[in-house]
């Protein structure tokens, strides 16, 4: 267990190139359709962060940042830009299929749901529990802004996070065939995931003093 590493919330400020180069590592693969090659895509994901809608795990001092887990709240996630920013980075000819591409991996939050973008862990720094622990962290975001469960999604070819998901409380609940993205993206199925939030006795509103200590 890592256990000398942090959890926060949010982003810090100057981290914005790191988080973004641990998000490609772990899903450069499925972004690079849309957002590629890897040093835009990079830096397109870095521009257009929200800061607010992640969990990092940072070394002791708080100085790097070597795990990520975004999460999708009140219409914004994690990896952010519009139609208008993709179509300046990268040109309206070349920007409109991206856009298609962008719109395969839209996830929509239900009521009541917190949906999560995925966990990026720096290679050196896996298998020392950060995954479980900014998973953990996640859940109490969710249930300081009163969501009563949690949804992912989860590639077929990312066992190894399956196995993650289920250890910490995640169900499959639906498996949708997709080999139509297996040549562009790199896999053939997706599954759904939830976990359900159980209520905080004495958590706060989103917003209030003891969110913005976290």
């Amino acid at each position: 267990m890592d256990a000398a590493t942090v959890i926060r919330r949010g982003v810090p400020r100057g981290a914005e190139q790191r988080v973004a180069g641990l998000y490609w590592e772990a899903f450069g693969r499925k972004l690079g359709a849309a957002l590629g090659p890897a040093e835009r895509g990079r830096a397109f994901l870095a521009r257009h962060l929200h800061h607010d809608r992640a969990v990092v795990a940072l070394t002791p001092g708080e100085e790097h940042v070597v795990g990520v887990a975004g999460h999708r709240l009140g219409g914004r996630g994690l990896t952010g830009g519009g139609v208008r920013d993709v179509l300046c980075a990268y040109g309206m000819l070349r920007g409109l299929p991206r856009l298609a591409v962008l719109a395969l991996l839209e996830r929509t939050p239900e009521p009541g749901e917190l949906v999560m973008d995925g966990i990026a862990v720096d290679p050196a720094h896996r298998g020392g529990g950060i995954g479980g622990r900014l998973l953990a962290e996640t859940a109490a975001v969710a249930a300081d802004h009163g969501c009563s469960r949690i949804r992912l999604d989860v590639i077929d070819v990312n066992p190894r996070a399956r196995a993650l998901y289920e250890r910490h409380g995640f169900t499959a609940v639906h498996t949708e065939r997709t080999p139509y993205l297996r040549g562009l993206m790199g896999f053939g199925a997706v599954t759904t995931m939830l976990r359900t939030v159980p209520d905080r006795p004495g958590g706060g509103a989103p917003g209030d003093p003891l969110e913005q200590q976290r």
